[in-house]
């Protein structure tokens, strides 16, 4: 019996593992190294609560981007810069086995914050995305528990 592979985000079937989910495109990629947000099952590991009423309380766009929208759009160029940097002419994907020192990162980013470093990016943005990481891999680490 063949496994059925859903986009956890959306709840769209897809044909494998490895397949993107035409709504998130930059999410997933098609990497061995990369484990894209799909279950075989989305019951089992949903990102948001299951419940349509909890469901409704968490509110992503109202509650994260409508307050953060520059914040966002300057950690997500940064994940593009990242991306070409340690996965260059790649599609954009978190490696998480690369560079996984974050809080270090996040601390040595946040002496300098309010300056841009060599690469054109404010340090202050790099924390972001390194406390965004942690909290992720955080995250991701209760779910299995």
């Amino acid at each position: 019996m063949s496994k059925q592979w859903f986009c956890t985000i959306h709840g769209i079937e897809l044909k494998s593992k490895f397949d993107i989910c035409p709504k998130c495109m930059a999410r997933a990629a098609v990497n061995p190294s990369f484990d894209p947000p799909v279950s075989p099952d989305p019951s089992v590991h949903p990102l948001l609560p299951t419940d349509a009423k909890v469901r409704k309380n968490a509110p992503l766009a109202r509650g994260v981007l409508d307050y953060f929208p520059r914040a966002l759009a300057a950690v997500a160029e940064l994940s593009r810069i990242g991306n070409e940097q340690h996965n260059p002419g790649q599609p954009m994907h978190w490696d998480k086995t690369k560079s996984t020192d974050h809080a270090d990162c996040m601390l040595r980013h946040l002496i300098e914050r309010g300056i841009v470093d060599t690469d054109g990016v404010l340090h202050s943005t790099k924390v972001a995305w390194r406390a965004l990481a942690a909290l992720e891999i955080e995250l991701e680490g209760k779910k299995d528990k």
